[in-house]
């Protein structure tokens, strides 16, 4: 792993960076949610047309820009500094990877470029709001998360040789603006039950129903109902989508592999917690530099209220914190990114990244974006509670981002699950026999990646469970260490030596 940068990375954050700065200030943020979109149309479009911004993921092949999940971090970062409300997450790091990943060439030639353009915007739509266990990043989406069984969450069923949706979604990203809904769905029926994704084209309406699906809540194709939710942050907007019989297409080809479905998904999750890591990493850092910058003018007896030690610690402690989200946000992009073949021979959104790291550096920069938030706050004082200032922006994604993908102690269970560092615990169900082994069957966790055996320092402990948690292991970048002391689990006690009575 090479942890410099290219001259294009910095290329992308310095231009992308200029632009904000200049398009996207505290007030300009203040006025764009209160539109019906929800975001600045206008500044949007020039953010796809002339950095190509929701195409930085995809293969030049489909319109897109060729890079990486790295890049697409990197933008998210520049992103989150300017707290900008875009259809960025939905588009470029939920629908377009799986429709990568999934799509049949005819789905990918007709939707991607005109994702990557920005001429359409797209979705994932998950019933039940299981959008972080859909994911696989805060449990196994192996199960019913979509809703099972007769009823509940999203049917699918196919009439008059077409797929047809029924049920509702809520709490769906940009929900009532996306042109483009992949949606999962139930098929099957109760018997052989089983969970795929649609696409549901919302962009073939008419100029006059398109226009007022965007207003928040509108009907689109007939039996779509799309309403604009209320959220805290309002810089994350949300909707409510309810289907009655919509037609629908299968994304893919066949019948549908539930099998790929879920795998695809997991793969979107790493790389997507990863962007959402760097946005919240780059919403922190504004936050501690506005805060810096106040205490540094503020007086209080006589002196700058920077000026005193308990203020300048609390400030340190931020900003070592900030650090560490840093390099694991970075080494979590890089890690979704490592196993492509380059961006023209990609077939997939990434490939295999390390167990784990996405769930922890998500967790890593949530934790830090609310302390750093709630210390804005708090040292801002009187004038850090009102609506005026921007110090409640951070405040309110740091909260929302966390209901999204979260919560923190949820992604770092599943991170330790997948690193298998509890692989070696002890079932308490388990039999036992009169020297007090535990038999294989009690020993193996999920992974079954430890044995009673003791290997050399192993102590039970699988080698892939010892590298996720000391980051010696991980990778030879700077970030992997950073993004294993992050999870705050250690690396599992040796257990303990039978002792002869």
């Amino acid at each position: 792993m090479d942890a410099a940068f290219t001259e294009e990375q910095h290329e992308i954050r310095r231009t992308l960076r200029e632009l904000l700065l200049k398009r996207c200030g505290p007030d300009e943020v203040k006025a764009a949610v209160r539109t019906p979109p929800g975001y600045d149309e206008q500044l949007w479009r020039q953010l796809a047309t002339q950095l190509g911004l929701p195409g930085l993921a995809l293969p030049t092949a489909y319109g897109g820009v060729g890079c990486g999940p790295t890049e697409l971090a990197l933008a998210c970062e520049e992103t989150g500094r300017a707290v900008l409300p875009s259809p960025l997450i939905a588009t470029a790091a939920l629908a377009a990877p799986l429709i990568l990943a999934l799509g049949s060439e005819r789905q990918r030639t007709a939707l991607l470029p005109a994702l990557a353009t920005g001429e359409l915007a797209g979705t994932l739509a998950v019933p039940g709001g299981q959008l972080a266990t859909a994911l696989a990043l805060t449990g196994p989406n192996d199960g019913d998360w979509a809703g099972g069984g007769r009823a509940g969450g999203i049917q699918a069923r196919v009439q008059d040789g077409t797929w047809r949706l029924y049920g509702e979604a809520g709490q769906v990203l940009n929900g009532h603006t996306a042109d483009v809904l992949v949606v999962a769905a139930h098929t099957g029926g109760f018997a052989r039950s089983r969970t795929l994704l649609f696409l549901v084209r919302a962009a073939a309406l008419g100029p006059a129903d398109g226009a007022d699906a965007r207003r928040g809540a509108g009907r689109g194709l007939p039996g779509l109902l799309r309403t604009r939710q209320t959220a805290l942050d309002e810089t994350r907007p949300q909707a409510r989508l309810e289907l009655r019989e919509v037609p629908a297409e299968l994304l893919g080809e066949g019948d549908g592999d539930e099998a790929a479905v879920a795998g695809a998904l997991a793969a979107t999750g790493v790389a997507a917690a990863a962007a959402l890591a760097a946005e919240a990493v780059g919403t922190a850092d504004t936050a501690l530099a506005r805060t810096i910058a106040y205490v540094q003018e503020r007086e209080q007896f006589g002196r700058p209220i920077g000026s005193f030690q308990a203020v300048q610690h609390r400030l340190a402690d931020l900003y070592v914190t900030l650090q560490a989200a840093r390099s694991a946000a970075y080494y979590a992009a890089w890690s979704a990114g490592r196993g492509r073949s380059g961006a023209e021979g990609a077939t997939g959104p990434h490939g295999a990244a390390e167990a784990g790291v996405g769930a922890l550096a998500l967790a890593q920069a949530l934790e830090t974006l609310r302390a750093v938030a709630a210390e804005a706050v708090q040292l801002h004082g009187g004038i850090g509670f009102t609506w005026e200032h921007e110090a409640h922006l951070y405040f309110k994604r740091a909260a929302c981002d966390e209901l999204l993908l979260g919560p923190v102690h949820r992604l770092r269970a599943r991170a330790a699950e997948e690193a298998g560092l509890f692989a070696g615990a002890t079932n308490p169900g388990a039999a036992r026999d009169g020297s007090g082994a535990t038999d294989a069957s009690g020993a193996r966790g999920r992974s079954g990646a430890a044995d009673g055996s003791r290997e050399a320092g192993g102590g039970g402990v699988s080698p892939a469970s010892a590298r996720a948690a000391d980051g010696s292991g991980a990778a030879d970048g700077p970030g992997a260490a950073a993004a294993a002391d992050a999870s705050g689990a250690s690396a599992g006690a040796r257990a303990p030596e039978a002792v002869e009575v």
